[in-house]
């Protein structure tokens, strides 16, 4: 069997990161008729056309997409091995970074991350992903150098540590009239609640709190992301349970809120971060694993 030139994964990578075959030929410093031979190679060895014409421009396959992540971790380990074989220096690296995390974590410590990166590493990228329900193990597919959310079950080789503990307060529009009296069990269940929830959940710890006191609440609105429930707040008598770590980027939007001790006990959630083991002994995402350890710690 004929041996497969490895150097068209690189090429692959930027040609369906740029969806353009200009753009790849610039950020890999070759001529563009040199990247559009490359890109023929490509689609003779992928039986596939990879990119593909349209009013936009060029887009990518199905097959180039399915593929996409895949492609950018191998193209990504190779990268590692010669930094590390060469020596590590995060002034000189070139890395981007794979999070998933939800908008809770990254409006309270993206921009955080952000400018430590440009301080520390300023060739490197962050790039945030949204969970998805289409990749059921995304750090065993190698799609996803870090996953960032509450504790939960993991695979038994995913190495977990802990980050912080995050409790959570409730919030209101700053003359709701749940502030009229002392907030209590009761009246904190009379109002109609926000749940926040990508899958669309209307249940949780605190509707397992108030059942314990014999009361129920009516949950009249389901929202994916926290950030678009606060203007919703804001703009309603509706009441939602937020956590801590917002209350800093919440007071900078300067919305109509208010927020309140919630009137039942609740446990805090632990936060973690997950990886895969293959990534344990990478500098660079020893790195990072340490910087957002002391980050969150502050």
């Amino acid at each position: 069997m004929k041996t497969p030139d490895l150097n068209l994964l690189v090429s692959l990578h930027c040609l369906i990161e740029e969806c353009s075959v200009a753009g790849a030929a610039r950020r890999m410093n070759l001529s563009a008729p040199a990247m559009s031979r490359t890109l023929a190679r490509i689609r003779e060895a992928m039986e596939d056309p990879i990119l593909v014409r349209s009013q936009r421009g060029m887009i990518p396959t199905p097959k180039a997409l399915q593929i996409q992540e895949q492609v950018r971790g191998i193209v990504e380990l190779a990268q590692g091995f010669f930094v590390q074989s060469q020596g590590f220096d995060l002034r000189t690296m070139s890395r981007t970074f794979s999070i998933r995390a939800n908008d809770v974590f990254v409006g309270a410590y993206g921009v955080k991350l952000v400018a430590i990166l440009k301080e520390q590493a300023p060739n490197s990228v962050l790039r945030f992903v949204a969970e998805s329900d289409l990749e059921v193990d995304p750090l065993n597919a190698g799609s996803i150098d870090l996953v960032i959310g509450s504790s939960r079950k993991f695979g038994a080789d995913i190495k977990v540590q802990n980050l912080f503990s995050c409790p959570f307060v409730g919030i209101a529009r700053t003359h709701h009239p749940i502030f009229d009296e002392e907030i209590t069990p009761e009246r904190f269940a009379s109002f109609d609640h926000i749940s926040v929830s990508r899958r669309g959940r209307s249940q949780g710890p605190i509707d397992v709190a108030l059942a314990e006191l014999s009361l129920t609440r009516r949950v009249s609105y389901i929202i994916p992301t926290f950030h678009a429930a606060l203007f919703a707040v804001a703009d309603s008598d509706l009441l939602l349970p937020v956590p801590v770590p917002m209350l800093e980027k919440i007071s900078h939007l300067g919305l109509n809120l208010r927020t309140f001790t919630l009137p039942i006990p609740t446990t805090s959630v632990m936060i973690v971060q997950a990886w895969h083991p293959r990534l344990e002994h990478d500098e660079a995402h020893r790195w990072l694993r340490r910087t957002l350890k002391v980050m969150t710690a502050d």
